[in-house]
């Protein structure tokens, strides 16, 4: 797996198939191991990236709380130092946000988007009884599980990463629903029929954006990209060639 210097430091990825650019944008406390599936069975239509933001898979962390302007900031500069203009964007959950605000603010660099389990404020979450249920036991552990085996910061740096992100999604993203009225891209708002993000948000997110598409995934809870990979990529793939 090659590694980049971008300015948040290096930058490991992964560049599969050919074709159009298409970049995966993995969630929070997530790798590109969580989306492999999706991007193999993406990459023989379309050249698939999957960089790893800091703190996240092979991606050393950085001194400081995550923000989803840096989340931003480290997808321009990947775009940049692998000399893409222009890239379709599949994210999920954090990435999935970070995709949004590409699609809104720097929509010369987006050629479509995919947000996947997206909220627009901490608002979207299900309360905490619903929550309970949209992510197993054994999903948390795989997660835990790669982090340790991944992370250059050592196994013993995840309750650090943990409490970056929590205190995140406590209190971002703070998304305008009237501000993505100006998203150009050809856009996908999907998730699962037991997110984390309740249906009514995910709905609001769909309709906030010209001509969105929905797309509720049954029988998954907020790892859909796990539980489903091969329908998402079909879902995908469709979208796409429209």
């Amino acid at each position: 797996m090659p590694t980049i210097d971008l300015p948040h430091g290096p930058t490991h990825y992964e560049v599969n198939g050919s074709g159009a650019p298409l970049v995966l944008l993995h969630g929070g406390f997530c790798s590109a191991e969580a989306m492999r599936e999706i991007g193999e069975a993406l990459a023989p239509s379309y050249e698939v990236h999957a960089p790893e933001r800091p703190g996240h898979g092979r991606t050393a962390d950085v001194e400081g709380p995550f923000a989803y302007s840096a989340m931003v900031e480290h997808t321009l500069a990947y775009l940049d130092a692998l000399n893409l203009p222009k890239a379709h964007l599949v994210g999920f959950s954090d990435g999935a946000i970070t995709g949004l605000l590409l699609a809104r603010d720097h929509a010369d660099r987006v050629a479509s988007l995919v947000a996947i389990a997206a909220n627009l404020d901490p608002s979207g979450f299900v309360s905490d009884e619903e929550a309970a249920g949209t992510m197993s036991a054994e999903q948390h552990q795989q997660l835990t599980d790669e982090y340790a085996r991944l992370s250059p910061d050592g196994g013993g740096h995840e309750d650090v990463v943990v409490g970056k992100l929590v205190e995140l999604w406590k209190q971002e993203p703070q998304i305008a629903p009237e501000s993505l009225a100006g998203v150009t891209a050809p856009t996908l708002v999907m998730a699962a029929d037991r997110d984390m993000i309740s249906l009514e948000h995910t709905a609001l997110i769909a309709r906030s954006i010209p001509r969105a598409q929905l797309c509720i995934v049954p029988g998954a809870g907020h790892l859909l990209i796990r539980e489903r990979p091969q329908l998402i990529a079909t879902i995908v793939r469709e979208f796409l060639a429209q």
